[in-house]
């Protein structure tokens, strides 16, 4: 195999891993933690392309959907994000994709055969493959577990309605008879907020679930027309999903099911005021099975007890170490869900890291406006790598690292100093422009008094000594602490 028709991969270390070890961990990590696969006769799955630290889990819970079935070849249809002047079948002509795995070997028998299908929708050209990456993303799950499939890389130009059932019906044609797998790559709503996310792509993938390409398409439109704010596109692969439906139909797929659903704003790296929508579906022959319900990470609890089983501790705890292990082992973060009612409650937290007994990070957020389980990952990592009284924590590091959490109450505001109480309250002063806080805990592991505690509180808000005497705001709240070694 020669080298020049080789695709060597333009996105690794920045969509995913760069090291072999890493990028293999991160995959193995992912399907570990997907959905179980609960589908028979799979014809093909939707998954979400962006990098892995955010849709990751999402894409192996599609993977995992069809993990158990023995394929020859894997089919990827990609989305076109680098000319929009290009409207057919671009089909890679080479022999290879190259990841940092090993290289892809291409089924160039099955390129021609499509070719000669349908000679005026496809086209053989490298162009359009070389620094697309919604191709290029799916290889490395297809390496880990279809070892000895080959692949053909192919990016849908355009939604063209005629085009990509044409296109399907070739490629189903071509397929017949073969051991294969269709996986059309797309990502969901692109930066609305995780609200109006969340309302908009679980509209759009019960619209692919039908297999239904006027349905879906129509779905699309209506969206475009409701002016949702920041709502730039509904599903930016909308063409690969078209001809994964003409495909999938003529393949004989009689129904789509929804197997899972995230945002970007539900990982611990992420910002809920403007995401990206990712879902999985599979389309499969199998007519009777109810489906998966489509699983939602961050699922807000309305009435649960505040009160934190020894359990649920073990849970946070072990969250947290999994988001400092992933981030250093895979630069990838975990997905926070499948947690009890309680966890997903909105609650203040603090993480504080300790190494062989002294402070090595501590930070953490009052206003509870997220669910407690991500917020102990997003303030993981925070404390690892944002305290700037300190270095960033390395992976050398972990090992000696205890984690503590600190899960808060509401904040009240005191009438004065002295309704503070040492050992049972945390503090946040405030005065002029200047804040600091402390944990209950902290002026208990100092042994300091009150006054101490105040005059220490000052210095970290920048103030002078002394200062919490007049004109400084007292805020108090109470803390459920716990940490690693109370589980040893």
């Amino acid at each position: 195999m020669s080298n020049a028709d080789i695709r060597e991969p333009a996105v690794a270390g920045r969509f995913y891993p760069d090291s072999p070890v890493k990028l293999k961990s991160a995959i193995l990590q992912f399907l570990q933690d997907a959905l179980p696969a609960k589908l028979k006769k799979p014809v093909a799955i939707v998954v979400p392309h962006a990098g892995y630290i955010f849709s990751g889990q999402i894409c192996a819970d599609g993977f995992k959907q069809v993990s158990h079935e023995k394929y020859d070849v894997v089919v990827i249809l990609g989305t076109n994000h680098t000319n929009s002047g290009f409207q057919k079948i671009s089909l890679y002509p080479g022999s290879g994709f190259r990841t940092p795995l090993g290289t892809a070997h291409i089924d160039r028998s099955i390129v021609s055969a499509l070719v000669k299908e349908a000679p005026a929708d496809c086209t053989l050209d490298t162009s359009l493959h070389e620094s697309e990456h919604s191709v290029e993303v799916m290889v490395p799950f297809i390496q880990v577990i279809f070892p000895k499939a080959k692949i053909v890389p192919a990016v849908v130009g355009s939604p063209d309605t005629q085009m990509c059932a044409r296109f399907g019906r070739a490629l189903a044609k071509v397929l017949k008879n073969r051991r294969a797998l269709i996986v059309a790559s797309s990502d969901l709503s692109h930066y609305p907020s995780a609200e109006n996310a969340d309302f908009v792509d679980r509209e759009t993938l019960a619209a692919v679930a039908k297999l239904d390409p006027g349905i879906f398409q129509a779905t699309v439109k209506s969206q475009a027309k409701r002016n949702i704010p920041n709502l730039h596109t509904s599903i930016c692969g909308e063409a690969p999903v078209l001809a994964t439906m003409a495909a999938a139909e003529a393949l004989g797929a009689v129904r789509g099911v929804v197997v899972s659903y995230a945002n970007s704003g539900d990982m611990s790296v992420g910002d809920r005021s403007r995401v990206v929508g990712y879902g999985a579906v599979v389309f499969t022959a199998e007519a009777q099975y109810e489906g998966i319900p489509a699983a939602k990470s961050s699922q807000k609890a309305t009435s649960a007890s505040s009160e934190l089983t020894p359990a649920d501790k073990k849970a946070l705890l072990a969250f947290a170490r999994k988001t400092l292990s992933g981030i250093f082992a895979t630069t990838t973060v975990p997905l926070a869900r499948g947690f009890d009612a309680r966890l997903q409650q909105p609650r203040g937290v603090f993480i504080t890291l300790r190494k062989k007994g002294d402070l090595r990070g501590c930070i953490g957020r009052m206003v509870a406006d997220e669910p407690l389980v991500k917020l102990v990952g997003i303030m993981s990592l925070q404390a690892a790598f944002n305290d700037r009284r300190f270095p960033q924590l390395t992976a050398d590091e972990l090992k000696d690292i205890e984690i503590e959490i600190s899960v808060l109450t509401p904040m009240k505001q005191v009438a004065g100093a002295d309704k503070i109480v040492v050992g049972r309250d945390g503090v946040l002063l405030t005065k002029d422009d200047h804040s600091a806080v402390f944990l209950p805990q902290v002026a208990t592991e100092q042994g300091w008094n009150r006054e101490q505690m105040l005059d220490h509180l000052c210095l970290k808000a920048g103030l002078t000594t002394g200062s919490w005497k007049k004109g400084a705001k007292f805020s108090t709240f109470q803390a459920i602490v716990f940490s690693e070694s109370q589980f040893k």
